[in-house]
């Protein structure tokens, strides 16, 4: 009995001391978050992260109406500390909206790494522009504010939105991918780190700053799903998994880089589906399968 209650005892001390260091950790990215405008959310991987969902862009893929949290998640990551920190990001944008906000990036001492397409007959015309940069961290959201005021890119809600349930068995999906994902709002989302330790400008960047493969889940009805994402991947793997892809019936909607000096070099895969759940889950897995993926 003295041995569980000294147990015991032990376990709520870690507890509390967990939660008193995350407190601490998040509270020194307060003036970041006053510069952003928003709040952000410390991640696993020691990350610091903001999410943009562009719920204010009503989109069609192939005729299907995506939600935000599916394809049009703008997101923005910070790593280090508020005075010297490196942050990423992807920025998802109209067509009219591209012009004014890299001018205003690059203004702010924000780089531009790629700009390109994530999907295919998307209706409007939708662009993703992804973007680095290294220095003090408020002045680095400051200036990615800033360049996100001149979109429409909701304000963050004062509330968050009432919890939706997942139309689709994510037990059976969990299975065939040999991974557990997660239930964000209604979107069922998993995340595939690589094996490698991925570095740019000689700095470790962890999976949630974009180097893990990244699967989501949209209910269509009937057991069906609308799926897109990136699979992460070097050079070796490209034609493998597109071949995998395609005999899965899931298409290839884009193949580029997302930075411009990381090692070692990756290509970003992004793809398109909306059929049966679990034969897509069985086809992802037959892709991540041609890839150094972690368990």
């Amino acid at each position: 009995m003295r041995f569980k209650r000294t147990f015991l005892a032990l376990v709520i001390i870690s507890l509390l001391s967990f939660q008193s260091w995350a407190q601490q950790d998040v509270s020194i990215w307060k003036s970041v978050e006053t510069a952003f405008g928003r709040g952000g959310k410390l991640q696993p991987d020691g990350v610091f992260k903001f999410s943009m969902p562009r719920k204010d862009l009503n989109v069609t893929v192939s005729g299907t109406s995506i939600k935000a949290g599916l394809a049009l998640g703008s997101w923005v990551a910070f790593k280090g500390d508020v005075a010297d920190s490196m942050v990423m990001g992807d920025l998802v944008l109209t067509e009219g909206e591209v012009e004014p906000v890299m001018l205003k990036l690059q203004q702010g001492g924000v780089e531009i790494t790629a700009l390109h397409n994530h999907v295919l007959n998307e209706s409007p015309r939708v662009m993703y522009m992804h973007i680095a940069g290294h220095g003090n961290a408020a002045k680095l959201a400051q200036a990615i504010h800033d360049a996100l005021a001149l979109t429409k890119t909701p304000a963050e809600a004062a509330t968050p939105p009432a919890a939706q349930k997942i139309d689709l068995n994510t037990d059976r999906i969990d299975q065939a991918l040999g991974r557990k994902g997660t239930d964000n709002n209604g979107i069922y989302q998993v995340s595939v780190p690589r094996t490698e330790t991925i570095k740019a400008s000689a700095m470790e960047i962890p999976p949630s700053m974009g180097v893990a493969t990244a699967i989501n889940f949209q209910p269509t009805g009937g057991g069906k799903a609308a799926i897109t994402g990136d699979f992460v991947l070097i050079a070796g793997e490209v034609n493998p998994v597109i071949a995998a892809l395609r005999a899965n019936g899931i298409e290839v909607t884009a193949l580029h880089s997302h930075m411009l000096d990381e090692e070692p070099r990756l290509f970003l895969m992004h793809f398109w589906a909306n059929d049966d759940a679990l034969k897509l889950a069985k086809g992802l897995r037959a892709a991540i399968d041609k890839t150094n993926s972690k368990e």
